[in-house]
């Protein structure tokens, strides 16, 4: 009988605990939310200033410096220049474990200027624009560590927030040149988030991806009187083209290669002695996209042989596929359902209904950004991005909520025109108080980390060792200099 009585206590007493446990959680995360909420009207001055700039990869010093001095301003140490890049940063605040770190993006796309009206206009023709969102994106995040900043302030409690500032996703890999440099040694998991045209945090992965430049160098001769004295680098370009194009029946169907000519010599009647070809190639595995890439190499080589001119290639960029962890997924798809999806007023539906009208494809119901996807596993997202990089290295998760109206394309005008107002403001605030909410969870169950390094290992191998795909080459600083307007 006395056992039962103290079995009985102890159980009491575990439930006891549990819900208080609960309860405090509760009370945590809507610290977090209201001093989101309080911050608001501050977050988006800060968005709207950075959509207005739209600075590109790596060229971001404005959007860059604005972010430092707003975390600086908050009581974060900042180290700035990391990874040989002058825009990118880490922002650091606490000490001890665990250690969540928080991704911030905001670089922007060359020729997707767009006034904020549901019809094309932009606000300068072929200028660059924030058709991906990162505008909102990086000050989400910042945000995002600010409110967990101020919360473990508030608790007095342990542990260390890191903001990684991330130029140049949209094609200049600049996360693969910060996992390089060893910047995510030690953090315990990563967080951060995507603007799209829906909400959703399921675990997700995408494809792998290899790029880079190869460059012919040949003869130039007058195309016309002597011909035979030159040797054509075009030609080897082409020649490089066609068997890359034979190849395709003989990769795997999940394969993805593109390219284009990026310079083709100056007038047709000269034997051009320099060409250049640009190439990407993805797949689901990065080993396999590692196997097609050297296969592209064979092809460069085989041309430059048969036209009898030299060739030297650049790789740009090399991106793991995302290794999803559903340890963290779940947690951060709990919080994205308190928080819930983007209400529209009766203008912003208006808007969303004119904006659908441009659309060719599907055009879901507007008020579908009001609702939270069901959890899923399995999913698949035909894009790349460096964020796979870190995933291999460290947990990472990631959620994406409805700053598009529903059915919008990415890196469209589209995308862009709802960057600075209510459509998009108000879910980066939707996104910004996930990330917060799934900090604190962290932060107060540090098992939950655990669990989430167990599955990253493995889901990677026990033999994993991280490998750069690029190499010892320094970042493209200059790869978007070109497309300034």
């Amino acid at each position: 009988m006395k056992s039962t009585v103290l079995a009985f206590l102890v159980s009491a007493i575990s439930f006891l605990a549990f819900s208080q446990l609960k309860v405090k959680g509760e009370k945590d995360k809507q610290f977090v939310a209201q001093e989101l909420d309080r911050k608001f009207s501050k977050s988006c001055t800060i968005a709207k200033q950075i959509w207005s700039w739209a600075e590109m990869g790596y060229l971001e010093q404005k959007s860059s410096a604005l972010h430092q001095e707003t975390l600086k301003s908050a009581g974060f140490s900042i180290q700035t220049g990391v990874a040989d890049i002058p825009t990118a940063f880490v922002a650091t605040y606490g000490s001890g474990k665990p250690v969540i770190g928080i991704l911030a993006e905001f670089d922007a796309l060359p020729g997707l200027s767009q006034d904020s009206v549901p019809y094309k206009k932009p606000i300068r023709e072929g200028a660059p624009g924030h058709g991906c969102g990162h505008n909102l994106f990086g000050t989400a995040s910042v945000t995002a560590a600010i409110a967990i900043k101020d919360w473990l302030v508030k608790n007095n409690r342990s542990g260390t927030i890191k903001v990684f500032g991330t130029p140049a996703e949209e094609g200049g890999g600049g996360k693969t040149y910060m996992v390089k440099a060893g910047l995510f040694n030690g953090i315990d998991a990563v967080l951060h988030w995507h603007p799209g045209n829906s909400n959703q945090a399921n675990p997700e992965s995408c494809l792998a991806n290899i790029s880079g430049r190869f460059r012919f160098h040949g003869v130039a001769a007058h195309a016309a009187a002597n011909p035979d004295a030159g040797k054509s680098a075009l030609d080897a370009v082409e020649s490089m083209d066609y068997m890359v194009n034979l190849m395709r029946e003989h990769v795997p169907q999940e394969s993805r290669i593109h390219y284009v000519i990026t310079k083709g010599g100056l007038t047709s009647n000269v034997v051009p002695d320099f060409a250049e070809v640009e190439y990407t190639v993805r797949h689901p595995d990065v080993t396999m996209t590692k196997k097609i890439w050297a296969r592209v190499v064979k092809c460069a080589d085989a041309a430059a042989m048969g036209t009898e001119t030299t060739m030297d290639y650049e790789l740009e960029s090399g991106l793991y596929n995302l290794l999803p962890n559903e340890t963290l997924s779940k947690i951060m798809h709990d919080n994205l359902t308190m928080v819930g999806g983007v209400k529209y007023t009766p203008a912003e539906i208006e808007f969303a209904q004119t904006l659908q009208t441009s659309f060719t494809g599907k055009k879901p119901d507007v008020r579908d950004a009001a609702t939270v996807e069901p959890y899923r596993t399995g999913v698949f997202f035909p894009a790349s991005t460096d964020v796979g990089n870190i995933s291999w290295v460290v947990p990472t998760v990631g959620l994406s909520t409805a700053t598009w109206v529903p059915g919008t394309p990415a890196h469209s005008w589209q995308s862009t025109s709802t960057g600075a107002m209510g459509i998009g403001l108000k879910a980066m605030l939707n996104a910004s108080k996930t990330i917060a909410m799934t900090g604190v969870d962290l932060f107060n169950n540090p098992t939950a980390i655990d669990a989430a390094k167990t599955e990253l290992n493995n889901r990677r191998g026990g033999d994993f060792k991280y490998e750069s795909l690029v190499g010892d080459r320094k970042p493209p600083l200059d790869y978007r200099k070109d497309q300034v307007k």
